[in-house]
């Protein structure tokens, strides 16, 4: 299963209130990986939310998909810049009020996972000695509607099943959230400036047999399996977290079965999955049609 980078969101912490809407207008926010899948969703919350909107991308030309937001005419600007190049980033993030730094791969190798560790740590570290507000959003498998033209590697974790390209499945938990709600978790966290620390944003944690179960009754014509490959041996039971975190600053996550029911209508109309029969009603996308909810 994917481990997935820590999201940072740094807020200088130098506002003192006002409206809300005129200091939202005021205020410049930079978004490492703008055009990636969870990066993509930061941006347009941010621009829904009437933020000014700085974006940066190894190459701003293949973003056509964030120009054509709400707002990004008005409020999204688009830089050239390169994680590895802390000239380039420190160009990108002059004049902002707050970055989100949310430019990362996904990789199941230990070492980077290690790495994605001690770079908070470190972030950690440099934040306290400059006087910078540090809050940490850590989401897991990241599951949902996707913005950007391609198919990225956690959704292409549920459209495999779907295809039929995977004949088995593991006996295997994972935790999952939806994409919307991580960039509104960024979000939230930013514009509380008491917010410090770590917040966890996960969803749900599912057997994947769950997850498949909700994948087949929500889209009952695609050809999921339904063999464990690890058949015989007791099923692996769920892992506990806390999201109370987020919770207590009035967060709600989405339920899976509508993240799922979202993420697939989306592969349909972008070509990605091949559209097979019809799907469910819309209103029975979050009724619970079963224990898994």
């Amino acid at each position: 299963m994917s481990c997935n980078s820590a999201e940072v969101a740094a807020n200088d912490g130098s506002s003192n209130g006002g409206e809300k809407q005129q200091q939202q207008e005021e205020e410049v926010v930079c978004v490492t990986g703008a055009g990636g899948f969870i990066g993509s969703w930061v941006v347009k919350e941010h621009l829904l939310r009437g933020y000014r909107v700085r974006g940066t991308a190894r190459d701003p030309t293949k973003n056509a998909h964030l120009l054509a937001l709400d707002g990004a005419g008005e409020r999204l600007t688009l830089c050239r810049a390169d994680v590895l190049d802390s000239e380039s980033l420190r160009a990108a993030f002059a004049g902002c009020h707050g970055v989100f730094h949310v430019a990362s791969p996904v990789s199941n190798d230990p070492v980077y996972c290690y790495a994605k560790t001690m770079a908070e740590k470190a972030a950690e570290e440099e934040a306290a000695k400059r006087g910078v507000q540090l809050a940490v959003v850590l989401p897991c498998v990241t599951v949902g509607p996707i913005l950007h033209p391609a198919i990225n590697t956690s959704i292409n974790h549920v459209v495999r099943y779907l295809t039929g390209a995977a004949p088995t499945y593991p006996n295997a938990v994972a935790a999952y959230v939806d994409v919307r709600d991580v960039a509104r978790a960024h979000a939230l966290v930013y514009e509380r400036h008491d917010a410090r620390g770590r917040y966890l944003c996960i969803g749900a944690v599912l057997h994947r047999a769950h997850l498949l179960q909700m994948l087949k009754e929500l889209f009952p014509q695609y050809p999921v399996t339904s063999k464990c490959k690890d058949d015989g041996n007791p099923m692996v039971e769920p892992y506990k977290f806390s999201n109370q975190r987020l919770k207590d600053l009035g967060f709600e996550f989405t339920p899976m079965r509508k993240c799922l029911y979202d993420a697939v209508v989306c592969m349909q109309q972008k070509g990605h999955l091949p559209l097979v029969g019809t799907a469910v009603p819309d209103q029975n996308v979050t009724s619970n049609t079963s224990s898994i909810v």
